[in-house]
């Protein structure tokens, strides 16, 4: 009789599939995640070359106020969308949860739709809705009160992140809503709480796994949202990524660009560890 291990048994045949992505994320993710990292320490010599001096001066740029303030406004959209979010679609996850069977299949179909359709044209669409002459404005012509300023501000970078954004919260909660001991919530309502009361005492609670998952899903690509304030903002509106696309670009600074882009690596990294430890330390309050 044979006395290897099943996991023995399972190494090979394990490698052979782990193989290939591996490498896949090492030459095409890390490494050239790794060169952005050290042009971060180095300066620009002329128009192709970079410098690695191990200088910390493109880190201390970013304490100028000018980048503070964006970061801050980046961080404050970023926030206010996924908590709008939140709002829009907890209700919408939880309508899905309690459909039926056939209705649930067709509203999760809607909610899947948008990515189906490149963001490019989704924002274009969207912009179609917001000028001045779109159907927004047209509507509100009609009962008198247009047109008025829905584009190229920063409701329309919030409404747009909002658009964008919202799938990516309401999968989640509806992943973790459906999970649900309905008898709980059937004995909440028996013992007297009404619907209200029972969604934040008893709903809520038991979804928070799947609620900051959604939150964070939703909070770092918006963090990160280029295209959005690109096309739908300002000349006040505009987000870090659109100010690291900038030196990539426009300014030729690449070193300056990778300090910026890691700084935001650096904060979601941050979001994800406060969420690790927020969930860490809920198992052990229910342990």
């Amino acid at each position: 009789m044979s006395t290897e291990q099943p996991w023995s048994r399972a190494k090979g045949p394990f490698a052979a599939v782990f193989t290939a992505p591996a490498l896949w994320l090492l030459f095409f993710f890390l490494v050239p995640l790794a060169i952005i990292w050290a042009y971060s320490f180095g300066h620009t010599v002329d128009l192709t070359e970079i410098s690695i001096d191990g200088t910390f001066s493109n880190y201390a740029r970013i304490a100028d106020p000018v980048y503070i303030q964006v970061f801050v406004k980046s961080l404050w959209y970023a926030a206010l969308t996924t908590f709008l979010c939140l709002v829009v679609g907890f209700p919408v996850a939880l309508a899905i949860t309690f459909a039926s069977d056939r209705q649930k299949v067709w509203l999760l179909l809607l909610i899947m739709l948008p990515f189906w359709t490149n963001l490019l044209v989704r924002t274009y669409a969207l912009m179609a809705v917001l000028r001045t002459e779109g159907f927004v404005n047209d509507m509100l012509g009609w009962v008198g009160l247009g047109p008025w300023p829905l584009l190229h501000n920063n409701f329309a970078v919030v409404f747009g992140l909002v658009y964008v954004n919202l799938p990516f919260l309401v999968l989640p909660l509806y992943s973790a809503l459906d999970r649900l001991d309905r008898s709980l919530l059937e004995a909440s309502l028996d013992l007297g709480a009404g619907h209200i009361r029972t969604i934040f005492e008893v709903v809520v609670p038991l979804a928070l796994p799947g609620i900051l998952s959604g939150l964070l899903i939703t909070f770092i690509p918006a963090l990160g949202s280029y295209l959005t304030p690109d096309l739908l903002g300002g000349p006040d509106s505009q987000m870090i990524a659109n100010v690291i696309e900038r030196q990539f670009k426009r300014a030729n600074d690449w070193p300056f660009g990778s300090a910026l882009s890691f700084i935001l690596m650096y904060l979601t990294f941050f979001a994800i560890a406060a969420q690790g430890i927020v969930a860490k330390r809920r198992k052990g309050l229910e342990q």
